[in-house]
């Protein structure tokens, strides 16, 4: 019987073994999957109707809890496997058991209690979460109170050495976030360059003001209140604009900004005849909106007014520019074009791999031109660009590199500087 009783011994052990392996790997892989699983996926999934997805997001808020779980599971069955294979090839093998114990063990959690399920769950985390989403819900729930107690104790001793758990909120704001992952997934080809851009172009309408995209007061095309209305339908017809800002007097007094459509309706009305039209009866109230409104606030109020055109003013109530509901979209799309747009001046790249560029045009139009990636949060123009990189005004044929490219002055008028050429260094390393 006593032979019976040994021989019987090495099989047991085996299983329990094996058995404890198993929850290793169960353990290792489900903290992988839960943790690396799509936040956004289960979301969506839950919202659907799938019961395993709510799991995972009740798992995932208590994200400590979850991890708390695992690791107490993970070193109690690995702990237990150890002491019991040592304990068997001890009684077998004498002292040198201890070592044959360790190098066993080591080779087989760190290849299949590690290694092989944390691979396969980050290969496949959404569909692990699913899968493995309710037996680890039973875990944590067995765990929870040891879980909490060893949670309690921890922050218990982080507070002794300075640390305050509770200050665990992310570096990144989510937007942020959002735009590290599309920009990671375009790096993997995930995510196509054009929607990368537009991911982008959404996520800068909480950043960007609208003085970051008007149209500034010196590119405006306006019409004077005191010509003729034979003249003023003559301007109207010639101008690839739709709506245009009437002044007075001065070009900074603007009092209505009139809109083809209108204009033409009265015309008609009045049978064709010009001189009978009273063109500042027609023109609509201008609606002025301050240069520091964010463009997703402006947006909103574009909607909510049913308009796409406004005047934007300074804190002393000067007029800036304009800006309208394309000049927003076309952050997030890009350049809109139609028939009866102009196109657009100010950027002629040359055949060295330089660019000529009038210094009116705003950094952001000619990064979005170039795919250049020069800064615009201290200046809106080129030319803006320059005088804030040089620290002062600077002269004809005066040049400076910075931002990794080479910027020559062409032309100036006054204190204005109208003409630049840039050059990338890294595209022409003998600039």
């Amino acid at each position: 019987m006593e032979n019976v009783h040994v021989e019987a011994n090495p099989w047991l052990a085996l299983l329990i073994v094996v058995f404890c392996l198993a929850l290793s790997a169960f353990f290792s892989g489900a903290e992988t999957a839960l943790t690396a699983a799509s936040r956004a996926r289960m979301h969506a999934l839950q919202a659907a109707g799938d019961r395993r997805a709510g799991i995972v997001n009740r798992l995932l808020l208590a994200r400590e809890r979850l991890i708390g779980a695992m690791l107490i599971g993970n070193n109690v069955v690995n702990i237990g496997a150890s002491a019991f294979t040592t304990s068997v090839l001890v009684e077998l093998f004498g002292s040198g058991g201890v070592i044959y114990a360790t190098v066993a063990m080591s080779v087989l959690v760190v290849v299949f209690a590690e290694v092989m399920p944390k691979t396969v769950a980050i290969n496949k985390p959404d569909q692990a979460a699913l899968l493995l989403a309710r037996p680890v819900s039973w875990v944590v729930a067995l765990f929870g109170p040891l879980t909490m107690a060893i949670e309690a104790f921890v922050r218990a001793i982080l507070r002794l050495v300075g640390i305050d758990i509770r200050a665990n909120q992310s570096v990144l704001s989510p937007s942020e976030e959002i735009r590290g992952t599309v920009e990671l997934l375009h790096r993997e080809g995930g995510v196509e360059p054009e929607a990368r851009k537009m991911f982008g172009g959404l996520l800068d309408l909480e950043e960007l003001e609208v003085s970051d995209v008007m149209i500034h007061r010196t590119k405006m095309r306006t019409i004077s209140a005191d010509l003729s209305s034979e003249e003023i339908v003559r301007e109207v017809l010639s101008s690839p604009y739709t709506r245009l800002p009437l002044w007075s007097g001065t070009a900074e007094n603007i009092i209505g900004v009139l809109h083809a459509k209108d204009l033409l309706r009265a015309l008609d009305a009045v049978k064709g005849d010009a001189a009978q039209l009273d063109v500042k009866a027609i023109a609509l109230d201008p609606w002025f909106v301050p240069d520091t409104t964010s463009l997703v606030d402006q947006l909103k109020a574009f909607l909510a007014r049913k308009t796409h055109f406004a005047l934007v003013v300074d804190e002393y109530g000067e007029v800036m520019g304009l800006v309208t509901l394309e000049d927003i979209l076309e952050e997030i799309v890009g350049d809109i074009r139609d028939e009866h747009d102009v196109a657009v001046q100010g950027v002629r790249p040359l055949p060295d791999g330089s660019v000529n560029v009038d210094g009116s045009v705003p950094v952001r139009d000619l990064n979005r031109a170039m795919d250049w990636r020069l800064p615009d949060e201290e200046a809106t123009t080129i030319a803006g660009l320059v005088i804030h990189e040089a620290q002062t005004i600077p002269d004809t044929g005066q040049v400076f590199t910075f931002h990794g490219y080479r910027f020559q002055v062409l032309r100036k008028s006054r204190n204005r500087i109208t003409a630049l050429r840039i050059t990338p260094l890294a595209r022409n390393p003998a600039a």
